[in-house]
């Protein structure tokens, strides 16, 4: 859904973005791998140390031995890739200002239902990206987004709603945040504990 800002009176217009949602996925789950990988080789080299995996989380250990086996021309594919899958999205903003999503995929879920059990992390990863099925495509195109709790539900939970912007505009999402929020007050809401 586009949600298009004209000077505080908005139109909003049922459309989004085109582009291969599964290679976007994929290639930022190739990336994060590698990235998990160098980060605890780096964290070894300067600290003297050699990383094993009671240091970390079993989720982090296993993504970055899935980053060590990923190739150089792997990782360099995936990077052109995501590339020129940002430069798709980015393209949807030439005509207009937001991009309207919810934040997650689902009600909010109990502690712990991501908890890795073993076995293959990128199916966690799927699990977890279907979850948050729209916001981390601003990790991969570096445009800026928001989430706000415009909306809450039965049980008093907050529900996000996401808005991501053109490159460089954060300026459009904080004046919306400032309206919306003056609209439809959250500061002082709080999900009940139980």
């Amino acid at each position: 859904m586009k949600l298009c800002y004209l000077g505080g009176k908005g139109e909003i217009i049922d459309d989004a973005p085109s582009f291969d949602a599964e290679l976007l996925w994929q290639c930022f789950t190739t990336v994060l791998s590698a990235g998990s990988a160098w980060v605890i080789h780096d964290l070894g080299r300067r600290t003297g140390r050699t990383p094993t995996s009671e240091h970390f989380e079993p989720f982090v250990w296993a993504f970055k031995e899935r980053g060590d086996l990923i190739s150089a021309p792997a990782y360099l594919l995936a990077l052109q890739d995501l590339q020129g899958l940002a430069r798709d999205i980015s393209a949807f903003f030439t005509d207009y200002d937001l991009w309207l999503t919810p934040t997650l995929g689902g009600p909010p879920v109990s502690l712990r239902t991501f908890k890795f059990a073993g076995g293959d992390p990128f199916e966690l990863r799927r699990r977890m990206v279907t979850f948050a099925p729209f916001t981390f495509i601003s990790n991969v195109t570096g445009q800026p987004a928001m989430s706000v709790p415009l909306f809450w539900n039965r049980e008093g939970l907050p529900v996000g709603t996401h808005f991501m912007a053109r490159f460089g505009d954060e300026a459009t999402l904080f004046r919306l945040a400032a309206q919306l929020e003056e609209a439809h007050p959250w500061a002082n809401r709080r999900p009940p504990l139980s």
